[in-house]
């Protein structure tokens, strides 16, 4: 079978941009598990995730009022997705789609009525998921780097849930990082990378689905916003 993620992987720029951002995230992690962490590091950088999505759902809460239980429903929705986020690993690397569910389910809860909770109501956005999946059980040579870029963009893009998918596909793409062996203590922030240049993310989520040159576009966004990842790890503080 093909490798479905490695034409993407080798579009004009991409690997020479990916290899910086994976450069800038080994240096954080000292050359791959040669710095310790502890559970609190993670906890921070879940933390800040939480915060990151929420403000690009429009959230206004700070860090610090995330921290204290504070904020709105998009926010304690990202915050309770932070602290079950990573237990979902076993899930998703058996069944993408299932984690998915549950992901929304967990994001969602309080926003929306509880028989729209993990439920996909976009029928071409179901098919869509589904072949992603299929996808993902694929080996593939390409970077783990892309391939989280290109789940968090076709889920995102995909539309299958009533609410939250920009929500559900930035928690897809941190799984992906630890799946991948990335970041397997999860000490970066993905969802920081994102907010640290809002408008870009937007303008390259919404070029993805829309445009020729869209996919090329988001992956060479998406390498800027890996960068900043690394950037904002409680690490590299």
């Amino acid at each position: 079978m093909s490798d479905p993620f490695i034409a993407a992987a080798s579009l004009e720029g991409v690997p020479s941009a990916f290899n910086a951002a994976r450069d800038g995230i080994d240096a954080v992690l000292r050359d791959r598990g040669l710095r310790r962490t502890a559970p609190e590091d993670t906890a921070r950088a879940l933390l800040l995730g939480a915060w990151a999505t929420a403000s690009l759902e429009g959230s206004s809460y700070s860090v610090d009022e995330l921290s204290a239980g504070e904020g709105d429903a998009t926010a304690r929705g990202a915050v309770r997705l932070s602290t079950e986020l990573l237990g979902l690993l076993p899930t998703w690397q058996r069944s993408p789609v299932q984690a998915l569910a549950r992901l929304h389910a967990i994001a969602a809860a309080g926003s929306v009525p509880d028989e729209e909770l993990g439920r996909p109501v976009n029928p071409a956005g179901v098919g869509r998921l589904t072949a992603l999946a299929r996808m993902l059980a694929t080996p593939t040579q390409a970077p783990g780097l892309i391939v989280a870029a290109l789940v968090h963009a076709e889920i995102a893009d995909a539309g299958a849930f009533v609410s939250h998918n920009g929500v559900v596909a930035r928690a897809a793409e941190r799984l992906v990082w630890v799946a991948k062996g990335i970041d397997p203590a999860s000490v970066t922030v993905p969802e920081a990378g994102h907010v640290g240049d809002a408008p870009a993310y937007f303008a390259a989520l919404s070029g993805y689905g829309s445009e020729e040159t869209g996919v090329h576009q988001w992956l060479l966004y998406a390498a800027d916003a890996a960068t900043r990842a690394a950037e904002a790890s409680p690490l590299a503080r």
